[in-house]
């Protein structure tokens, strides 16, 4: 793929050396000359320098033909008028904008881009392993709105159902469950054993419920 980097920061330094890695092409704009010393030394994709919201600099990096956009600037505001000037104007399939400021990730939302806000999700997730180190979050999905998680089940829900424990909770839906190394899709009649593994779709505020129960502070 084709693809277009703004901002080489440390996000974007690391964003380009990654994707030129897997054997993608890529340009990596900033207005700094000496923002390209943090690329890595084998990075072999090509720097441009100049102001990204120029015309003339977005269409030497080829803007009409690449396949993606990240805008990672250190300014929330740039990144917004960046992605959105690539995808309604440019028409570029996939952009994305990197956030700074929780309060000002609405405003980029508004524009209808893919947003990563990395202080919202990373002061979220620094939050759960802080309160529940005991509970593994393996995927999450948008800016941590949305997480899956591994749970195991505990000796006092042993012999309930999965209904049992679940279907009190609102914003909690089972994804698997395993037991002894088999995994198999869920049903809420399924009854759980000591040990076995449940991996839950759920919000921050549904897992939070979901522990009282785990932990017996909510009726089982």
């Amino acid at each position: 793929m084709n693809l277009i980097v703004v901002g080489c920061g440390r996000v974007g330094a690391e964003l380009s050396y990654r994707l030129f890695k897997s054997g993608h092409q890529v340009i990596v704009i900033d207005s700094n000359r000496e923002s390209f010393n943090r690329l890595h030394s084998d990075f072999r994709g090509r720097t441009l320098e100049g102001d990204c919201l120029a015309e003339n600099v977005l269409e030497r990096a080829g803007i009409k033909e690449v396949n993606g956009l990240a805008a990672v600037t250190n300014s929330d505001t740039l990144n917004a008028v960046v992605a959105h000037t690539a995808h309604t104007f440019y028409n570029v399939p996939v952009v994305v904008a990197r956030n700074y400021d929780p309060n000002l990730r609405v405003v980029i939302e508004a524009f209808g881009l893919q947003t990563v806000s990395s202080t919202f999700w990373g002061a979220q997730r620094v939050e759960e392993l802080l309160i529940n180190p005991t509970q593994r979050m393996i995927y999450s999905a948008g800016n941590g709105e949305v997480e899956v998680y591994e749970i195991v089940v505990p000796g006092i829900w042993g012999g309930h159902t999965l209904g049992e424990l679940l279907e009190p909770l609102t914003q909690c839906y089972p994804v698997a469950v395993t037991r002894a190394g088999r995994s198999a899709l869920p049903e809420m009649k399924t009854i759980l054993q000591a040990g076995d593994v449940i991996n839950v779709s759920t919000t921050y505020e549904g897992i939070g419920g979901l522990t009282s129960r785990l932990s017996g502070k909510a009726e089982a």
